[in-house]
């Protein structure tokens, strides 16, 4: 009858060669959350972010403060 709150698991990423970041659309607002190679500067998508909740989620899984992140347009 009552659910437990599934519990998030911390996942890993290598933080020497990558840096989180948030690829925002300037036209149509649309947020993507992943990571941006440090040396390539390509860009790996991980999930959409669709409010503050879905960052929250991004940010738990990968253990990442909302300083660290880097906003691109």
């Amino acid at each position: 009858m009552f659910r437990k709150k599934k519990k998030t698991e911390t996942l890993t990423y290598d933080k020497t060669a990558l840096k989180p970041a948030v690829k925002a659309s300037i036209c149509t607002g649309e947020k993507v959350a992943g990571f941006k190679n440090r040396q390539s500067g390509k860009f790996e998508e991980i999930m959409l972010i669709r409010g503050e909740a879905d960052l929250q989620v991004f940010m738990e899984t990968y253990g990442i403060k909302k300083e660290e992140i880097e906003k691109i347009y």
